[in-house]
């Protein structure tokens, strides 16, 4: 099996908790380098898990021994440097959001397109099995045809400082939190929803949404309604009402290497309470990403780019209405 080399752009949280022991766990992918803006920080990294430290991320996108990216920097920096790695011929996996707007979202996939190049968007929620267990209750007819989905991602207020509170880096509770509710109404419901209304209220002083919501719908009679932000209680869930019952996944979007997740099934007069397997949805997303890389497919990932990205300058337009 001949392994995709991977190279890191920046050295974010999520990079170092999830991304790179992933990377380096899998039998398709070998880590080669991480870059920095500064040499220190690049080698603190590259110290820690092995690999080639590079100083700026031009120098590791011109590298030749490096098939691939992964850009976990803020979304309001994934434009340029998407675009750059892939007029550089690499594949890019860009952390969630991979853009601000639809515009620039359309012309990454374009520039993806022009050059043959694998482009995702890491919403790896979705390549955890605890779905796959989720689906089979569906197709079995446990809770008979859907009715509603709803989902709700939110959690306490970040620190002042939080780049999520700086407009200017792509900040807002719609772009890091919302983005997943939208993300699995798609995936359950389909790709042909439309937004009917949206509602984000922004802070005065960072200018930013902190929290927020929307109702969808298809032309096939089912809706979703999803809520978001950064001053709620804690929960990221989704919950899917049928005729004859409803389900729920408590843990969503973030069941982590190590962690359960449940699922619950709810009937007249019945409660089943299901504890899955842990499983690690990066690692499947690696998988998912190598496939596609190795198979020439990368049409379907543009498509649901474009399809997010649209939601999603959807949402912006109904919520400036309110």
């Amino acid at each position: 099996m001949k392994k995709i080399k991977i190279g890191v752009l920046g050295c974010a949280d999520i990079a170092k908790r999830l991304a790179i022991s992933a990377i380096k766990s899998t039998d398709e992918c070998e880590l080669v380098a991480i870059a920095s803006m500064t040499l220190k920080k690049a080698q603190q990294f590259a110290n820690q898990f092995n690999c080639e430290a590079i100083q700026g991320y031009e120098n590791l996108l011109i590298k030749r021994d490096i098939d691939a990216v992964y850009i976990p920097l803020p979304t309001g920096l994934h434009y340029e440097w998407t675009v750059k790695a892939l007029k550089n011929r690499k594949h890019v996996l860009a952390e969630k959001s991979i853009s601000v707007d639809y515009a620039s979202a359309k012309d990454m996939v374009e520039t993806a397109q022009k050059n043959k190049l694998a482009l995702f968007e890491n919403f790896m929620f979705i390549f955890h099995s605890q779905y796959n267990f989720l689906f089979e209750k569906l197709n079995d007819g446990e809770i008979g045809e859907i009715r509603c989905f709803r989902s709700s991602f939110g959690f306490p207020p970040l620190r002042n400082d939080d780049i999520r509170y700086i407009k200017a880096l792509g900040g807002g509770a719609l772009l890091d939190a919302g983005v997943y509710t939208i993300k699995a109404a798609q995936f359950i419901l389909g790709n042909n929803l439309h937004v009917n209304a949206a509602y984000l209220k922004y802070d005065a002083a960072t200018k930013v949404d902190v929290y927020g919501g929307a109702f969808l719908s298809n032309d096939n009679g089912l809706f979703a309604e999803v809520a978001f932000g950064f001053d709620n209680y804690y929960q990221n869930n989704i919950e899917i009402w049928g005729s004859k019952g409803k389900i729920i996944a408590e843990r969503a979007f973030t069941a982590g290497p190590g962690f359960k997740p449940k699922i619950i099934l709810e009937k007249q007069d019945k409660r089943h309470e299901f504890i899955l397997p842990s499983d690690n949805h990066f690692v499947n997303l690696l998988k998912e990403f190598y496939n596609s890389i190795t198979n020439n497919n990368f049409e379907y990932q543009y498509n649901e780019i474009l399809k997010q990205a649209e939601l999603v300058n959807a949402v912006r337009i109904n919520a400036n209405k309110t």
